[in-house]
C-alpha cells in the first residue's frame, strides 16, 4: 500500500487527539512531535518537515482550535490542508499547444521513462488525443525495441530512425512525422543514464532547444526517497522542468518523495505509475493523496475508475434486468469482465473511507480473486443456453460433470455457483420491492448510471 508507514503513524497520533474533549498547548506539541518524527521516517526533505510542523503548529495553537468543541477534528483538517497545499494544492494539468502538444521525458536510467511514454500515451487516446511515441535513446540496448513492444501492445505508432542517428534530428523529423500524419500529441522518450553527467544534460538542453516541448516531465522512481528529491532538482535546475512523474508508487511505503518533490522544486507532480499494467497509471490529486493517507479514502477516484470501466449503456440495461429479475449469468459474467477493468481489489479497497493497512493486514485479497477466476470458468464452461436458464443445469447430473470436467473444477463448487445465483435472483426480488419508493432505481444512485 502506498504511503503505508506514514499513513499508520499519522492516523494513530491524530486518532488520539479526536478522542480528547478538550485540547491543551502540551497536547498539540505532543501530536506535532509524533508527526514530525513520522514525516522524517518517511523520509520527507528535513527543510520540508520543518516548515510543515511550523505551519500546522502556528494554527493548530490558534484560539479556534484550542477553544473548539471539536478540536481533534480541526486538527485534523488544518494537517489535511497543508499536506494539500505540501504536494501542489490543485491538480496540475498539461499545457496544450494549439496544433502540436510535445512532450519530452527525460530522467536517470531505471526510472521507468519508456514504460511511462507508453502508460501517458495510452491515456492521452482515453480523452481523444491522437499520440506519437517517438524513440530519441540510441544509446541504451533495445531500449528501442522496447519502445516498439509497448506501442504494438497499446496500438499507439512509434517513430525510430535507428540507433545511429543523433537524437536531435529524430525528434526534429517527428515532429514534422506528425504534422502530415494528424498526430496532436508527440512524446519524446529521451535517454538516461545511471547518474546526471554534463553529455546527458548537453543533449537533452539541445532537444529541448529544437523541439520547443510544451512540457518538460521529469520521470523519477517514488521508492528512492530523497535520491529522487536531489535528481529533480538537479534536472529542474538544469531544464527548467514543467512537472513530474512519479512511477512504482504503489510500492513505496513512506511517501518522501511525494511530500518533498513540490516543495523542493517548486515543480508539480502531474501523474503517477501505480502498478507493472499500461493502465497502472493516474492523473495526481493532492487532495485525493492526503485523504489517502489520512484514513479518509478517495471515493472520487473510485467513481473515476467505475466511470472508466463501466459501459453507460449496458449499466442501464444491467439496471433495468435487475429490477425485473431477468439478470442471468451471461449478465454476471459480463460485469465480472467490466468490474476487472477498475484493477486490482486491494487497490480498490484501500479508496474507501476508513479503510487502512492494518484492516488489509491477514486479509488474502489474491485468495479472493483466484476463486473469481474459478467462479468465471465454471460459468464459461456453461453452454450461452445454459447461461442464460441456469435451471437447465441444477437439474442435470449429465450436464453438471460436463461443466466441472470443462472448467477444470468440482461439482461442489459447481453447485455453489448455483446457489450464489439463487441468492442473486432472491436479493433481485427483495430489490424489485424496495424499487416502489424510489424515481430513478436502485441502480440509477450510482453516478456512472445516467
Amino acid at each position: 500500500m502506498a504511503f503505508e508507514g506514514i499513513a499508520e503513524r499519522l492516523q494513530e497520533t491524530l486518532k488520539k487527539l479526536r478522542g480528547k474533549g478538550k485540547l491543551s498547548e502540551k497536547d498539540i506539541k505532543d501530536a506535532m512531535r509524533e508527526v514530525k518524527l513520522a514525516l522524517l521516517e518517511a523520509d520527507v526533505n528535513f527543510k520540508v518537515v520543518k516548515g510543515f510542523i511550523n505551519s500546522v503548529s502556528e494554527k493548530c495553537l490558534g484560539n479556534e482550535v484550542l477553544e473548539s468543541l471539536t478540536p481533534g477534528q480541526q486538527v485534523i483538517k488544518i494537517v489535511n490542508d497543508e499536506l494539500v497545499t505540501l504536494m501542489g494544492g490543485t491538480e496540475s494539468k498539461i499545457e496544450f499547444g494549439n496544433n502540436i502538444t510535445i512532450i519530452m521525458l527525460v530522467g536517470l536510467q531505471g526510472a521507468g521513462k519508456t514504460t511511462m511514454a507508453g502508460k501517458l500515451a495510452l491515456h492521452f487516446r482515453k480523452t481523444n488525443k491522437k499520440p506519437l511515441l517517438v524513440a530519441c535513446d540510441i544509446y541504451r540496448p533495445a531500449a528501442i525495441k522496447q519502445l516498439q513492444v509497448i506501442g504494438k501492445q497499446i496500438d499507439i505508432p512509434v517513430f525510430t530512425m535507428g540507433d545511429k542517428v543523433n537524437p536531435v534530428d529524430i525528434a526534429k523529423a517527428a515532429i514534422e512525422h506528425a504534422q502530415s500524419e494528424g498526430n496532436n500529441v508527440v512524446i519524446v522518450d529521451t535517454a538516461g543514464r545511471l547518474s546526471i553527467d554534463e553529455e546527458l544534460m548537453e543533449e537533452l538542453k539541445s532537444i529541448k532547444d529544437n523541439t520547443n516541448p510544451n512540457e518538460i516531465l521529469l520521470v523519477v522512481d517514488a521508492m528512492s526517497g530523497q535520491d529522487a528529491v536531489n535528481v529533480a532538482e538537479d534536472f529542474n535546475n538544469k531544464l527548467d522542468l514543467s512537472g513530474v512523474i512519479l512511477t512504482k508508487l504503489d510500492g513505496d511505503t513512506r511517501g518522501g518523495a511525494a511530500l518533498s518533490i513540490k516543495e523542493v522544486t517548486k515543480k508539480p507532480i502531474k501523474f503517477v505509475g501505480i502498478g507493472e499494467k499500461m493502465n497502472d497509471f493516474e492523473v495526481f490529486h493532492p487532495d485525493r493523496m492526503a485523504s489517502r493517507i489520512l484514513g479518509m479514502g478517495d471515493v472520487l477516484s473510485l467513481i473515476e475508475k467505475a466511470q472508466t470501466a463501466f459501459d453507460e449503456k449496458q449499466a442501464k440495461e444491467w439496471s433495468n434486468k435487475v429490477m425485473n429479475q431477468e439478470l442471468d449469468l451471461e449478465d454476471f459474467l459480463q460485469m465480472t469482465a467490466q468490474m476487472k477493468k477498475m484493477g486490482p481489489l486491494g487497490k480498490l479497497i484501500e479508496m474507501v473511507p476508513g479503510v487502512n493497512s492494518k484492516q488489509l493486514q491477514g486479509l488474502d485479497l489474491s485468495k479472493s480473486e483466484s476463486e473469481m477466476k474459478r467462479v468465471e470458468a465454471i460459468i464459461q464452461s456453461m453452454t450461452k443456453k445454459e447461461r442464460q436458464n441456469p435451471s437447465l443445469v441444477a437439474g442435470s447430473t449429465s450436464r453438471k460433470k460436463r461443466i466441472a470436467n470443462g472448467s477444470g473444477t468440482t461439482i461442489q463448487e459447481l453447485n455453489k455457483v448455483l446457489k450464489m445465483y439463487d441468492s442473486m435472483k432472491k436479493m433481485m426480488k427483495q430489490m424489485k420491492g424496495l424499487q416502489k419508493g424510489s424515481k430513478k432505481g436502485m441502480l440509477g444512485k450510482f453516478p456512472f448510471i445516467r
